[in-house]
């Protein structure tokens, strides 16, 4: 049985295929100059690196951080393994690109991150631009980082890149290689340093302190979210994501079902203003939303049955994945710490078939999962085969900030004790 994306296919000379232009490089200048009905693109680029210059505070419910919530202690992150491999990258680059695949560990770079496919701000190393040799250091870098099955995920979501690119005739601009690798700090055993892998459907921004590592904002996502046909045929992403979640609110009680299912249609004209973005669609915490205002919605697992507190727990660690097991088991932990004042909601319908929406918010994770309308598919409605996933870390976490800065803390009590 052929794959439902398939119905959605845009022919290939059909004005949606025909505007996106040879190379990443010839179909960013193109898109930069597109007006629309909300304006130019190249205005919609300025707002959002004037987004990303506002100075950082966090995700917050009410728009006050909430203190005290990260600890910093070492959690089993694989640093030897992330230093060896990131020496490696180095010691084959040219100084060129060693200065292009560098920046400061508080360099603004960190928040530029997008999910677009359009090269809007340059910075890293671009693979698509590499040799093999130096394309597989840096992939060294992320596997040593990660958890096999986040390293897999990884993979994945770059390889379905490649099959949309095939499936449109636009392997220019989607392939296995759109991507961008920054490494911010000085990789150092000892010191506080990160990377970043950004572009297409994916955006890990990934940072290790003392002992610690901390790998968020992560967005994955996928259009379509499984390969039908070539090489990479079989290859589905967010199924587990997707399946628990839905498990969980078909279990919830009737009365608790009530209160998580804030709409049931993902398209509902009562849905309040703004809360649909014509990019973003029900996401709230995607790129550029650094220091977003997203009250609670749904109620607390605190009302939930074991059962349903433990699905929750499930769907929350499907999530966390991609994190070494170490790190992982600490994030579950802490998040635990706080599963009384963990909400989810939803939004969408609850059949086996319904696209959805859903968000699980506490004060030290937010998660969004949300089924899309077609950017490169032509569906107007949002199917189950279009999904992006985003993991945030509220209350100023996000790029391990406030690990950061009880890192720096510590560092200059050292110094004071030692004059």
């Amino acid at each position: 049985m052929a794959e439902r994306f398939r119905q959605f296919t845009f022919a290939s000379d059909s004005p949606r295929v025909s505007m996106i232009k040879g190379d990443y490089r010839e179909h960013t200048e193109f898109m930069r100059h597109l007006t629309g009905p909300r304006g130019s693109v190249e205005d919609m680029i300025n707002n959002w690196a004037a987004t990303a210059d506002e100075p950082y505070q966090g995700i917050t419910v009410d728009g006050k951080v909430i203190p005290g919530l990260y600890e910093l202690e070492p959690d089993g992150a694989p640093v030897q393994e992330m230093v060896d491999a990131a020496d490696r990258l180095t010691r084959i680059l040219t100084a060129e690109e060693r200065a292009r695949l560098s920046r400061p560990i508080d360099a603004a770079e960190w928040r530029r991150w997008n999910n677009a496919e359009v090269y809007i701000f340059e910075y890293g190393l671009r693979l698509e631009e590499l040799p093999g040799l130096k394309r597989d250091a840096v992939l060294a870098v992320i596997r040593a980082s990660l958890s096999d099955a986040g390293y897999a995920t990884t993979r994945h979501t770059m390889w379905v890149n490649k099959f949309i690119g095939e499936l449109l005739d636009r392997r220019g601009v989607f392939n296995e290689w759109s991507y961008n690798f920054t490494i911010f700090g000085d990789v150092s055993l000892h010191k506080p340093w990160g990377w970043q892998l950004m572009g297409h459907h994916i955006s890990l921004n990934c940072v290790v302190i003392d002992g610690q590592l901390w790998l968020s904002p992560i967005f994955l996502g996928a259009e379509p979210n499984r390969a039908d046909a070539g090489e990479y045929a079989g290859v589905e992403l967010f199924a587990a994501q997707a399946s628990l979640a839905l498990e969980l609110v078909r279990a919830l009680p009737a009365s608790l079902r009530k209160e998580a299912v804030i709409f049931s249609d993902m398209r509902d004209p009562s849905l309040p203003p703004g809360r649909l973005h014509f990019a973003d669609q029900l996401h709230l915490g995607a790129a550029f939303q650094d220091n977003r205002v997203i009250p609670y919605e749904g109620p607390a697992a605190t009302a939930f049955p074991e059962a349903q507190r433990r699905k929750l727990m499930e769907t929350v660690a499907s999530h966390l994945d991609v994190l070494p097991r170490g790190s992982r088991t600490a994030r579950l932990r802490s998040i635990e710490k706080h599963v009384d004042q963990t909400h989810f909601s939803w939004i969408g319908g609850t059949g086996d078939e319904d696209p959805f929406y859903y968000r699980i918010q506490s004060p030290v994770i937010m998660i969004e999962f949300d089924n899309h309308s077609g950017v490169l598919l032509s569906h107007q409605a949002p199917e189950k085969f279009h999904v992006h996933t985003i993991v945030r870390s509220p209350n100023g976490n996000d790029y391990g900030r406030d690990l950061l800065a009880q890192h720096y803390a510590k560092e200059h009590q050292k110094e004071e004790a030692e004059q």
